[in-house]
């Protein structure tokens, strides 16, 4: 039976503004960053760590919105949940969703904390070093959840980045009784070891629950997640207790483990890894958006490596190619 729901995908998740630098190793090194990790820092910190980056480029990003984006470029239907400042890039947020056409009405905070940015150094091997300052994006509380929204999406997605604060964590939680209310499935990505490390008991007391319907992770958050040292034992271990896992594993592919069904696929080719930031959130969307089309698994995870193949070969998060042309062109 076709799906009644005006959307595919409904997700909440931070309202970011990206900042970009090229930056060399030293740089990482002198400010003692673990070079391809993720950090939060406070307003200070992200003042002083900015006068330290080179030239750079702002763009959009956040996480979930990454993913809606690259969703909303292969024709699919989204909408977004997320809380920015009334502030300049709080308006860069906006315009840069919405001008994709993806659904975005949470209304602007008026006072209190500035819209959130991630500064991003960018090494010569691609790798990114996040240095997340939060702000408005942490105050997502229940004021700002759509019930009516949530009830028409075919998927709730959510950002394991919002676990880490108390509102949006009651937020998220609120939005999965609706969506479950509903009728509707709900995605998890885990975000980040961190975020896993900090929270890993919540996440698998939500699968217990049979919460989550689908989940997202790359390898590390894996092992994380099941506490485990092995790949394999990892996989087995969370896939018994979610109806569709995905794990991506960088230039080793991508596995997914559909209701005990494992299937499997590579990395596609690329000549140059130029900044892997939102690989994983292009993964999903690509993944996601062949969900929404109804095709095999294998095909899910192959649209999935090419948009995460796209966004490597190119600076920032959202795609500047074509990803509709190049899925069609990858699967005929």
């Amino acid at each position: 039976m076709a799906s009644t729901a005006r959307f595919d995908v409904v997700a909440i998740g931070n309202a970011i503004v990206d900042v970009l630098a090229r930056a060399d190793d030293a740089l990482i090194e002198s400010e003692k960053l673990v070079k391809g990790s993720m950090r939060l820092i406070d307003a200070e910190e992200a003042t002083r760590l900015y006068a330290a980056m080179g030239p750079a480029v702002e763009m959009s990003g956040g996480s979930a919105a990454n993913t809606l984006a690259g969703m909303a470029a292969l024709g699919r239907n989204c909408g977004f949940i997320g809380q920015v400042a009334k502030d300049q890039l709080g308006q860069v947020f906006t315009h840069d969703l919405t001008s994709l056409g993806v659904a975005f009405d949470t209304p602007a905070q008026d006072g209190g904390a500035p819209t959130a940015r991630c500064l991003i150094l960018v090494t010569p091997d691609g790798q990114r070093t996040m240095n997340t300052f939060l702000g408005a994006s942490q105050s997502l509380g229940h004021d700002s959840l759509d019930a009516a929204l949530i009830a028409d999406a075919d998927i709730l997605y959510l950002e394991g980045y919002l676990w880490n604060a108390d509102a949006s964590r009651a937020a998220m939680a609120e939005a999965i009784g609706l969506a479950r209310a509903a009728g509707r499935r709900v995605a998890f990505t885990l975000s980040d070891t961190f975020v896993v490390a900090g929270h890993g008991e919540d996440f698998r007391r939500m699968m217990a629950a049979r919460e989550i319907d689908i989940l997202f992770a790359n390898e590390a958050e894996l092992l994380e997640l099941a506490q485990e040292s092995d790949f394999e034992a990892a996989l087995a271990k969370v896939a018994a207790e979610v109806p569709l896992l995905v794990a991506t594993r960088s230039e080793h592919g991508a596995v997914a483990v559909a209701d005990g069904v494992r299937t499997e696929v590579g990395a596609e080719p690329i000549d140059t890894v130029v900044d892997t930031t939102g690989a994983g959130d292009l993964f999903a969307a690509g993944f996601l958006s062949g969900l929404a089309e109804g095709r095999a698994i294998v095909d899910c995870l192959t649209m999935g490596a090419v948009c995460a193949c796209e966004i490597i070969a190119q600076v920032g998060p959202r795609a500047q190619t074509d990803l509709k042309a190049k899925v069609a062109a990858r699967l005929g």
